[in-house]
């Protein structure tokens, strides 16, 4: 079974879904353009804001 993760973006109401962490990381690192500091600590914590990144992310495990 696949742990589906949300990330939540500051001001857009629809979530994305990623099958894995890794899948996550790619897309934060190429089109959200974190650093890679910030993309960790999204992964780590489960939140990353300024002054870090330049808006508030958010990634959560899908709630079913």
């Amino acid at each position: 079974m696949i742990a589906w993760l949300d990330l939540l973006v500051e001001g857009d109401p629809h979530p994305r879904r990623f099958d894995s962490p890794e899948t996550a990381l790619a897309y934060l690192l190429r089109v959200e353009r974190l650093s890679e500091d910030a993309a960790q600590h999204l992964l780590d914590h489960g939140e990353v804001a300024p002054p870090l990144a330049r808006r508030e992310y958010r990634l959560q495990p899908l709630a079913l």
